[in-house]
């Protein structure tokens, strides 16, 4: 079996994606953040020393999505044009759900992009409050939907 990303050689390579046609591509990807009762009630009463928490998380989300190319090795650099973020908060788990929708034109998905981003904003919010727990666990970074591209449409049951 040939590996997309391996030349003839066996050298790492990013795909050539230059002969693609340019079509809308969307990804929407989500993951949580389990905190302790005093960390949730920190972020909820805005007493954190860091500062604003969520707020902070969801800038973090959106560099993160913006910078994928630069934390993965063979990703492409996409021009987003849209990135839209919402926090879940669970008080019943002490849990932030964070989620992310992003777009572009392009040649190639955004799912890399979405993943990055949802994981960058959940650590953020692990270093905004590791001080008053450090037992924080981060889950479930999980694709939830992705549109256009030869695969199509994808949607997690």
């Amino acid at each position: 079996m040939k590996l997309s990303h391996l030349d003839e050689n066996n050298y790492p390579k990013m795909v050539d994606v230059g002969h693609k046609e340019a079509s809308k591509r969307i990804a929407r990807a989500s993951g949580k953040i389990i905190v302790g009762k005093e960390a949730f009630e920190a972020v909820k009463k805005q007493k954190v020393k860091k500062g604003a928490v969520l707020e902070t998380a969801v800038v973090a989300a959106i560099m993160g999505a913006k910078k994928t190319s630069e934390l993965i090795p063979m990703c492409h650099n996409i021009n987003l044009s849209k990135i839209k973020t919402f926090i879940e908060e669970n008080e019943k788990e002490h849990s932030f759900k964070l989620i992310i929708e992003l777009a572009c034109e392009g040649k190639t998905g955004v799912e890399m992009e979405a993943l990055t981003g949802v994981s960058i904003g959940l650590l953020t919010i692990y270093d905004m409050l590791k001080a008053i727990d450090k037992s924080m666990e981060i889950s479930n970074i999980i694709l939830e939907y992705k549109e256009g591209g030869k695969s199509g449409k994808f949607k997690r049951a």
